[in-house]
Order: structure tokens, then sequence, then C-alpha cells
């Protein structure tokens, strides 16, 4: 049974940092893309960054372009999602998501895991 494991939100002032991690389990995701999303109460979810199947390409939405890395390290079938320079309104539900179906900007993935709070007070 596949499964996605979120870790590492939490509560955190503005300017501060976090670093989420994603491990995968079941099957190896090695040849697959893997994303973040993240969702805000009364918003969908919206993409926030991704990373192809050998960590070659990165893709940022702008908004956390230059204050997000993606990485993944596939000997441990996991994904981080490293955030510098925190915002209240980063504050969301954030997301991973293996395999996605198209464009990986698009919440269109084949797993998911459970999500993990990231709270930003100003």
């Amino acid at each position: 049974q596949v499964q996605l494991v979120e870790s590492g939100g939490g509560l955190v002032q503005a300017g501060g940092s976090l670093r989420l991690s994603c491990a995968a389990s079941g099957r190896t995701f090695s040849s697959y893309a893997m994303g973040w999303f993240r969702q805000a109460p009364g918003k969908e979810r919206e993409f926030v960054a991704a990373i192809s199947s050998s960590g070659g390409s990165r893709y940022y939405t702008a908004s956390v372009e230059g204050r997000f890395t993606i990485s993944r390290d596939n000997a441990k079938n996991t994904v981080y999602l490293q955030m510098n320079s925190l915002k209240p309104e980063d504050t969301a539900v954030y997301y991973c998501g293996v395999g996605p179906r198209g464009n990986v900007r698009n919440p269109e993935y084949d797993y998911w895991g459970q999500g993990t709070q990231v709270t930003v007070s100003s």
C-alpha cells in the first residue's frame, strides 16, 4: 500500500524557517516527479513547488521563488521543502503529491499525503 507521510510543520514567526519532509513508502518513486501544494481555509489547493524524478528540474510558484527550495533524496524516497523568510500568507496545510498526471502545477497527482499544518504568525 502506497503511503506518503509529511512532517516538519508547525508554528513559526514571520521571517522564520521550516523544513517539510514527505516520506514515501509502499513503492519506489524515483521515476516520478513530486510536488508540494498548500491549501488555506476557504481556498483551493494551490501549487507551491515541484521537482523532476532526477531532481534536475525544479518549479516554483512566483510567491515562493527565492524563499523556498524543493529537493529530493531518491535513496530515501523522500522529498523536502525548505521554507525560509516565511510570511503570514504562507499559512496553510501543506501536502505532498507523487506522480503528476499532467502539468506538475496542476493538483492532479496519483498519490497524496495527509498534510501538515504550517502557521506563520506576524
